[in-house]
Order: C-alpha cells, then structure tokens, then sequence
C-alpha cells in the first residue's frame, strides 16, 4: 500500500497534468496593442494579455501615448498579422487569467517567443512577474542586453526626442481645434 501511494504522489508530482504544459494554436482576430491581441480559441475570441511584459500605453486614459507605444504596436501587430502560426503557451506558476478577464500567456509566433523580440528590440520590458515563470531568465537576460545597446525604452535620448515631439504635437491639435473653432 505505501509503494503504491508512494508511486501516485510521484507520478503527481512530476508528471504535467496537462493544463498548461501544451502550446495551444489560435487565430487571430484583432489586435489590441503591443502586449495585448485578441484571439480565436476553440470558436471564442478572447483578449490574451502577453505574460511577463509591459509595453509603453498607446490609448491609456490618463498616460496617453508613450514613447516606443506605437512601435511596439506595430510590430505586435504585423507579426501576429503576418504569422502562419499562433500558439500560446500557460505557465503553471501564473493564473490563467488577470482580474480582467484577459488570459494571461506566452505567445509564440511561428515557433519564437513574441514577447522575448519586443523585449529585444526595446519595446517591452520584464514586468508582473507573480511567479517563477517559464521564460523568465531568458527574458530578463534579454531585457539586460536591450539595455547595454540602448534599444528603444533603454535610450534615454531617444525617449526625450519622441516624447518632446509628442507633446509638440498635442500642443499643435489644441492650437488647430482652438483656431477652427474661432472659424
């Protein structure tokens, strides 16, 4: 009897139960912004939330659009616009889903890491770590050489330059709307 609960408590142990240890292939049905997309699953769309990044805002209520926001968009975008295949990845040591609903997972675009590129190019950086993630070494390596190569988030004078130019530009609309009003 004791070998035979011994063997059980093993086989739970190190056997993956197979909740999260599959890459699950979707489709895409909209994307959101650079660490967020909506996808098909199993004839339901539902907004993923990518784990383990932050990207800048592009549409935030209160932060309006940062620097590197819309880039990291656009790349976001075109790779899962242009991917031949979607899958997402749960990790074990995340919950499923944030507080919103969204799911929380690994998105991998023809068989590499989306949010392991946006950090590379400097367009996310490692954030909401709730657990000891699967890629999380990795990411926070790569985030480590984005920031001695100064990569997008990482230049600071690049971030100065984009966030002057924006707020020139808000200060511009206003001066427009102001005057078309006065028309």
């Amino acid at each position: 009897m004791k070998k035979v609960c011994f063997m059980i408590l093993l086989l739970w142990l190190f056997v993956p139960s197979g909740v999260y240890a599959e890459k699950e292939v979707v489709h895409l049905s909209k994307c959101v912004d650079g660490d967020t997309a909506k996808f098909m699953i199993k004839k339901k769309v539902y907004t993923v939330r990518f784990l383990a990044i932050d990207t800048p805002e592009t549409k935030h209520p209160k932060k309006g659009e940062e620097p590197f926001g819309k880039e990291a968009s656009v790349y976001t975008c075109q790779r899962l616009t242009n991917a031949n295949k979607i899958e997402l990845e749960y990790d074990p040591n995340s919950e499923k889903e944030d507080k919103y609903g969204r799911h929380l997972a690994f998105v991998f675009v023809d068989g590499e890491l989306l949010q392991s590129e946006l950090i590379e190019k400097g367009y996310a950086k490692v954030a909401y770590l709730y657990g000891d993630y699967k890629y999380t070494d990795a990411l926070k390596l790569e985030e480590k050489l984005a920031r001695v190569h100064k990569r997008g988030l990482w230049n600071q004078d690049e971030v100065r330059r984009k966030k002057n130019y924006q707020e020139a530009e808000s200060i511009l609309e206003k001066i427009y709307q102001f005057l078309k009003s006065m028309l």
